[in-house]
């Protein structure tokens, strides 16, 4: 079952000014950040219980725009859409945890009909 939205990511050209922007004109704050394995940087910004993530336009993988799920039952969110034939993005795999509560969890990307990325955590 899906619980919630965890994260909209939009892909930006300079993740300091966006930062700033967020934070100046819709009272976001930055609460996490970290590195992909090839370098590029990704911020976390919160207002209240959403999370917008900040890509560098550049950091490869998913291009654009994309959202994101929380999940509880995850493999077996897994299953249920590999059965029904929704085509996979990016395999189930570990993720960084962003705060306490996402410790241990895996993320995994399927595709929507237009090609949208659907990513989902838990």
């Amino acid at each position: 079952m899906f619980k919630r939205i965890d994260h909209v990511a939009l892909d930006v050209a300079d993740i300091d000014n966006s930062i700033v922007f967020y934070e100046n004109h819709f009272d976001c704050n930055l609460y996490a950040e970290h590195l992909t394995g090839d370098g590029k940087r990704i911020a976390y910004l919160r207002s209240g219980d959403t999370v917008l993530e900040l890509v560098n336009r550049d950091a490869g993988g998913m291009n654009g725009f994309h959202f994101c799920f929380e999940t509880d039952e995850f493999d077996r969110e897994v299953e249920r859409l590999k059965a029904a034939g929704v085509p996979i993005i990016t395999e189930p795999h570990s993720t960084d945890a962003r705060e306490e509560r996402e410790k241990g969890w895996r993320r995994v990307v399927f595709a929507g009909p237009d090609g949208e990325a659907i990513e989902f955590r838990g």
